[in-house]
């Protein structure tokens, strides 16, 4: 099958590249100019790998990289907005998706595979969630069968999150905003990557929203004991007040180096997790990676 990839140079991205061509895919990535090396070291021997330079507001070239495809994968996300340089969730989640789907649909693609997140909703907190409902809502009314996969926090050799976390963790103090109880359910990187290469053949997975975490709903203070454990660390935690954390995060969310948003803090405090995990594991043939075997493959 040849497949169209956005987003291939991410963590996730980089992940599902190399799972689809173990299948022998013949893949078509679409990076942004001077990001070609991120996945040089794919093995693409049983299929293909094509970089081309472009961009989701570039209809030409999202045009030619569609163009002879059979499906799309649709990976392209933030977590974080820039205003300032013309990042933001509506542009990047809404209108990149439109431009995507537009151009999946004049290549006469049969499938269009797209990554959401856990808790997008049309009545969301938070924007994040808001924009990547309405991604959803542009992709279900492409014309296109689509599978929609909605996943936690994702974890795996060289991922953003707990790497985050375990130099908290290697800290005197670990701060914990809040309580620390509210629950996240995180997912393997392999078991992401596992279900977007099966929605691309799975009957069942046709025109469906799938949630995707891991087999463990954990409190955030759970996943740092479990990060301390793989790290051989006693983690003594500092808990900040939401009172005392709030004000702050509205003065340091500006800069990128503060390591928090008001919108992650939002999504953070209304949990993440699923409400009907087993729909996943009962429709893919998949791994129920736990967290805590997980990271210890990684971290050190």
């Amino acid at each position: 099958m040849k497949i169209l990839l956005t987003g291939g140079t991410g963590f996730v991205g980089k992940g599902i590249v190399s799972r689809l061509a173990q299948d022998g895919h013949d893949l078509v990535c679409l990076v942004r100019p001077g990001s070609e090396g991120k996945l040089s070291t794919v093995n693409a021997e049983k299929g293909s790998l094509s970089l081309l330079p472009g961009d989701l507001f570039d209809p030409a070239s999202l045009e030619r990289a569609a163009a002879g495809c059979d499906a799309v994968i649709h990976l392209v996300g933030i977590i974080r907005e820039n205003r300032k340089a013309g990042i933001s969730f509506e542009r990047i989640h809404v209108s990149g998706t439109r431009h995507v789907v537009e151009a999946a649909k004049k290549a006469g693609v049969s499938r269009f595979i797209q990554m959401s997140a856990l808790g997008a909703r049309a009545n969301a907190a938070s924007p994040y969630h808001q924009s990547k409902y309405a991604a959803e809502l542009i992709v279900k009314e492409s014309g296109i069968p689509y599978t929609i996969f909605q996943p936690s926090v994702i974890f795996g050799p060289g991922d953003e999150f707990v790497n985050m976390l375990a130099e908290l963790v290697r800290l005197p103090l670990t701060p914990v905003i809040g309580s620390g109880q509210y629950r996240l359910q995180p997912v393997a990187r392999e078991t992401v990557a596992e279900v977007f290469t099966q929605a691309l053949t799975c009957e069942a997975a046709v025109n469906q929203t799938f949630e995707v975490g891991g087999p463990e709903q954990l409190t955030y203070l759970q996943i740092l004991d479990s990060i301390g454990e793989a790290l051989g660390r006693r983690v003594r935690k500092l808990f900040i007040p939401l009172a005392v954390m709030k004000p702050v995060i509205n003065v340091m969310e500006r800069f990128p180096f503060f390591p928090i948003t008001n919108a992650q803090l939002t999504m953070l405090l209304e949990e993440n997790i699923c409400q009907d995990e087993k729909r996943l594991y009962s429709t893919f043939h998949v791994p129920a990676i736990r967290f805590a075997e997980g990271i210890r493959s990684y971290l050190r």
